[in-house]
Formats: structure tokens, sequence, C-alpha cells
């Protein structure tokens, strides 16, 4: 029972985050659901519960599609290699699905938490501009 609430409290969280978010923060929200559901892929695999652990993996790659599927490429070299990125990314997932590679998961979450961290700092200098300077005074 407890844990039923707490799955609910965490959807009703999770619904109103994304409701309340800027593209900027939906992006964010992504990626923290891929990295998320990688690390609980890698714990289902650790403990070999292997339909878990393909659920989740399964779960980071629409995830990453999502990511790759939004990108405009038309903008420019930067969109061009996240796509690449993003491609190389969902087929290690696989591979490690397929072969119960930790180490693959770990490569992906390490190029997903770089990916994340510039676009939290993308994210900061936007709000940063958004509020204009300061008054000085």
């Amino acid at each position: 029972m407890y844990a039923q609430g707490i799955k609910q409290y965490q959807s009703v969280s999770t619904e109103t985050s994304i409701m309340d978010a800027d593209p900027h923060r939906l992006i964010q929200l992504l990626f923290e659901g891929a990295l998320a559901r990688i690390s609980t892929a890698k714990g289902h695999m650790e403990r070999k519960e292997y339909d878990r652990k393909s659920d989740m993996i399964n779960s980071a790659i629409d995830i990453i599609g999502g990511l790759q599927d939004s990108l405009n490429t038309d903008t420019g070299d930067v969109a061009l290699n996240l796509e690449r990125l993003y491609d190389y990314m969902i087929r290690r997932l696989f591979e490690a699905n397929a072969r119960n590679d930790l180490v693959a998961l770990d490569e992906v979450s390490g190029l997903l938490v770089q990916i994340k961290s510039a676009w939290d700092q993308i994210r900061e200098e936007a709000l940063g501009s958004a509020k204009g300077p300061r008054d000085a005074g």
C-alpha cells in the first residue's frame, strides 16, 4: 500500500513538472528520465531480473529516440553530431540489453551526463538573459 502511494505521488509530481516546464526544462526531464532508467536497469541486471532490465533499457532507448527525433538537423553541425551520438547510444543500449553489459550502460550514462551538463548550462544562461540585467543601486 505504501509503495502504491509513493508511485501515485511520483506520477502526479512528474505530470506537474511536465505541465509547468518550459522547453529547456522538458529536455532536462528527458535526460533525467533516461539516466534514471539506465541506473534502474543496472540494478535489475545485477540482480538477474532480466525482464525488468529489458523494460528499463527499452524505455531509455525510447527517451533517447525522442531526443533524437526532436533535433532540427537543418540548424547545423551540432544537431547532426548529436543525432549521431544519440544513434550510437541507442545501439550501445541494444548491445547492453542483449549482452547484459554493465560497461555499455555506464558508457551511455556518462555520455548522457555530459550532454545534460551542457544543456543545464544553456538553460541557466537562457534563464539569466530572460531576467535581464539587474538594476544598479
